[in-house]
Formats: structure tokens, sequence, C-alpha cells
């Protein structure tokens, strides 16, 4: 087995491999190649059986695998090094994470909002209203906009308009605790049944409203959403 392959599946091993391919296509070999070397200087402390007196056994082959990891990148230019995340044998795709656009002009619930969604793994932008929202999407592209509809400047039905115009296929999730917008009440069923938009109301569980996002810009979900979790 060559240097490279031998790499390759040391860093599988230890669980670096998918990162440091992340962390390569996203910021570049420097950034890749600091992060191996960062990463086994670190496990080398963790690992270490001194640290680990009920389990020397299991810490005695990790260090083992962290030296093969050491010697490896010792021996290994900088160019066979990267050769490991973007070679033709051994890059596998990494999947662009989903990009969600939260739109919110209620501080507390942007901050939930925004933590929980990249804990799922999204990209995630906050805007704090219409005007704010569509000025991300214009930089940001997201997959998703999630977005209130009662809000300053811009309400959340004109926001998905002004989108739809430049990007006919976003996908839209409206939430709203329905009080004071009688008026957008008609606006927001004609939006709603045209397009197939799931609706959240507010206050919604996280874990139901994360189900109903998930399944949506997975493309897993029927035809027909749960209205008004």
């Amino acid at each position: 087995m060559n240097k490279i392959a031998s790499l390759e599946q040391e860093l599988s091993y230890l669980g670096l491999l998918d990162k440091g391919r992340e962390i390569y296509l996203e910021m570049g070999e420097h950034s890749a190649i600091s992060y191996i070397k960062s990463s086994y200087r670190l496990l080398s402390k963790v690992y270490h059986p001194d640290v680990n007196p009920g389990n020397k056994n299991q810490a005695k082959v990790t260090q083992q695998r962290l030296n093969m990891v050491s010697r490896l990148v010792d021996q290994m230019s900088n160019e066979e090094i990267v050769a490991v995340f973007r070679g033709s044998t051994v890059l596998k795709s990494v999947k662009r994470k989903k990009k969600i656009l939260v739109v919110e002009d209620e501080f507390g619930l942007q901050e939930v909002l925004s933590n929980i969604f990249l804990m799922e793994g999204y990209d995630v932008k906050v805007g704090i209203d219409g005007e704010a929202g569509y000025e991300i999407f214009c930089q940001f592209d997201p997959d998703l906009l999630f977005t209130d509809v009662l809000m300053p400047r811009m309400n959340g039905l004109d926001l998905a308009r002004k989108i739809r115009q430049i990007k006919s296929d976003i996908k839209v999730i409206f939430t709203s605790g329905f009080f004071g917008i009688d008026g957008l009440k008609d606006e927001l069923n004609h939006e709603v049944i045209k397009y197939n938009y799931p609706t959240i109301s507010k206050p919604f569980k996280l874990s139901a409203m994360l189900k109903i996002v998930n399944s949506y810009i997975s493309g897993t979900a029927g035809k027909d959403f749960i209205r008004g979790v």
C-alpha cells in the first residue's frame, strides 16, 4: 500500500478523513493540512494511555494509529497529503450543505432557530426583517426561506414573492402567531395553496418544526404538509 492510501486509511479510522475533505473543498489545501496536523496533536493527548487507565488497550491501539499518521505526514510532501483529499481514486464527493435563510424580527427566536439549524448541519443566515432578508438572499442563495409573515418594512409574503422573481423554485416555510394579520390571511392561504408551502404556527415545538424542515428541504415530504404545528 502506498503512502497516500495508507494515510487515507489511518485518517478514516481516526474519523478525520471526511472533515479533512470538507475543509479542503471549502478552505483549500493549507487549511486541510493544518487541520490534520493539529488534530493529530490533540488526539495524541486525548488517547494517551496515561490519561485512560480504564481503557489502556484501546488507547494504546489508537496511539499506534496516531503514530502512523505522524510518520506518514513527516515522510510526505504537502502535495502528497493533499492528494488524499483531491486524488481521483480517493476523493469522494462532499455534499454541499443545504442553506437556510431565517427571516424573523423576534431577537430571541432568531438565535434559537439559527443555533438549531446549525446543529442540524445546515448553513444558516438570519435577516431581521423582509428587506434585510432580501439583501441576504441575493448574496446567500439559500435552498429554503424560513420566514415570519408579519414583519416591519417588508412582510414575509412580499419577501417570498420578490425572491420568486429571481429564484422561482425557492422552498418557503411561513411561520406566524396569526395575531394582527387578518388582512394577510387570505394572501397567506393563496400562497400556501398555490405553491404548497408548509406553514408553522407559533409557538411551535422545535422537534415538530425540524421534522417539517428536514423532510421539506430534502424533498422527502409528501404532497400535503402538516399545517399549524
